[in-house]
């Protein structure tokens, strides 16, 4: 069985070994360190520091979005109606949506050809929808106002009625997957 020693000062003393730590580096109060200075010893005095920049913290649980297709029907507009005052009761935001069809010839089926022009309108159109909600309902800050292609659209009111929708972004993969609730579970007594 070996036994540790403690390290002898007088003989680090004369090796000519520093029993003190080497000092930090000093830094002014909010400075962050660049990723280049950090891999010497002293950024030195000349050298900026550049901030470093991390990515915003998300909650757990986000707040929910409604999604409201905005075409200038009454039945679109009482959805819209319903969905400001549901999210001033869940703390969540209604998006307006009007929605591009394709223009007619597109060999992709998307409306990305569609002209800036076009576009402002269509927005012009649902913001003026979505205001006159909001003075009937009195809810304010809980919505925004959005133009989506009619592929995008699909897709998601698709997800809504069951079918699997996968998101991919730079972030990685997201898989949104309609739950079917099971069977309740039933709890047998103890010693049954």
């Amino acid at each position: 069985m070996s036994t540790v020693r403690p390290p002898d000062p007088a003989a680090e003393h004369e090796s000519g070994a520093d029993p003190r730590p080497a000092p930090l580096p000093s830094r002014r109060l909010g400075e962050v360190p660049s990723p280049a200075a950090e891999h010497t010893d002293d950024p030195g005095p000349g050298r900026p520091v550049s901030p470093m920049r991390l990515e915003p913290l998300l909650p757990r649980r986000q707040h929910p979005q409604l999604l409201v297709e905005v075409d200038g029907t009454p039945a679109t507009y009482g959805g819209l109606i319903w969905a400001l005052r549901e999210a001033a009761r869940r703390e969540a935001v209604v998006v307006a949506v009007a929605v591009l069809d394709a223009p007619e010839g597109d060999p992709l089926g998307s409306a990305s050809r569609v002209s800036a022009r076009e576009h402002a309108a269509a927005h012009d159109r649902a913001a003026a929808v979505l205001l006159r909600a909001i003075a009937e309902t009195g809810v304010q800050g809980r919505s925004r106002c959005a133009v989506m292609d009619r592929a995008i659209y699909d897709a998601l009111t698709a997800a809504g009625r069951g079918a699997d929708l996968v998101v991919v972004g730079s972030t990685g993969k997201a898989l949104l997957r309609h739950t079917v609730p099971g069977p309740p579970l039933r709890r047998l007594a103890r010693g049954a």
